[in-house]
């Protein structure tokens, strides 16, 4: 079969965190997108042994319930296989890619290792009908400011130290918020009621960022808040301090880059974007900069199997793919610009 005249569908497998998702679609349609998510007890995080379990336990029906929503019958109509490589936590990501591979190796198709952090940028850029926009993608495992020239991804800014999304992630864990439909959630939505802004420390060097000091400081001050021992600061407060504070330093970074890349193009993605309140920030700075925002919801930012699915069509009609007969590598650190982006190399655009 010429993978460059394919209408056939596609299979895509998340599983880099404590969410797994199977996803299908054709080149121009996406099809099914089912997900699952591994929820650990209020002011608990989770161990990557736990999660591997839970995903695979779930991976089957996840994938029954996405062939009958395709209407897949026999795996015949399937082109190949994807899985997200890395990067992301090793046990979920091994459960991850071996339900690939048994399922590349059932129906006698190819594998399409997919880079987690790519998958975000293309899923938001189909949805969004983004050209080619600076992109910031925040997570509970990453912090990028990325922008595409010559077949890469480049990242012109990044976190120095933790992702944004953990300081949110351990926030909600020292104030015992829930954990469904996830600690970020809880801590956006506590936030809106906050009143009173504790100061935290702002680090930012040019486009890069660091996060460690300010989570030290809102942990600090939330655990003397849980023990009764200082209460001038609600949770309320301390939540939409944490928001205020390290969404000022994206926006201060984002603007940066779109100045020294001269594009009036933003694309948000990654579990965190689907904030709205850092999504409202970012409207403000685009229309005093009379540039677009691209930004999308639940479905689509936090971790998916239809992002992975969509990446690897875009992968196996360039020739990336693999024989699962040759095994599936996976690996918890695989940059962004690790990742040669061959679907875009015909494409004229500036030089950054």
């Amino acid at each position: 079969m010429d993978p460059t005249k394919y209408t056939q569908k596609i299979i895509g497998i998340e599983g880099s965190a404590n969410k797994v998702g199977v996803g299908i679609v054709t080149e121009m349609e996406l099809i099914a997108n089912t997900r699952a998510t591994f929820h650990g007890e209020a002011g608990e995080g989770f161990r990557p042994t736990e999660v591997a379990r839970h995903h695979q336990k779930i991976l089957p029906d996840l994938i029954a319930d996405a062939f009958e929503q395709a209407g897949i019958k026999d795996g015949s109509e399937v082109a190949a296989i994807a899985y997200t490589k890395g990067p992301g936590m090793g046990a979920p990501l091994q459960a991850g890619a071996v339900a690939a591979q048994a399922l590349a190796m059932t129906l006698g198709i190819p594998m399409v290792p997919v880079n987690h952090c790519v998958a975000h940028v293309e899923m938001g850029r189909s949805i969004t009908q983004t050209r080619n926009p600076i992109v910031l993608y925040v997570s509970g495992g990453n912090t990028q400011i990325l922008n595409y020239c010559r077949k890469k991804y480049y990242i012109l800014g990044e976190t120095l130290d933790i992702a944004v999304g953990n300081c949110f992630d351990r926030l909600a864990r020292v104030l015992k918020l829930p954990n469904e439909p996830s600690p970020g959630y809880s801590v956006e939505q506590l936030a809106k009621q906050g009143t009173k802004l504790f100061p935290l420390s702002y680090s930012v060097k040019g486009m890069d960022m660091a996060f460690s000091g300010i989570l030290t400081q809102i942990t600090k001050q939330g655990k003397a808040l849980m023990a009764q021992k200082d209460t001038k600061y609600s949770a309320a407060d301390l939540c939409m301090s944490l928001q205020e504070t390290v969404f000022a330093m994206l926006i201060e970074t984002t603007e940066r880059a779109m100045s020294v890349a001269n594009i009036a193009e933003v694309l948000i993605v990654g579990g965190v974007g689907c904030n709205m309140r850092l999504q409202q920030m970012m409207q403000l700075m685009c229309d005093d900069r009379s540039a677009r925002l691209g930004a999308t919801d639940a479905r689509y930012c936090i971790d998916n199997g239809a992002m992975v699915a969509h990446t690897a069509v875009l992968m196996y009609k360039n020739g990336v793919y693999t024989n699962p007969y040759h095994g599936c590598e996976y690996t918890q650190r695989y940059r962004t610009d690790d990742v040669e982006v061959l679907w875009r190399k015909g494409e004229q655009l500036p030089n950054v």
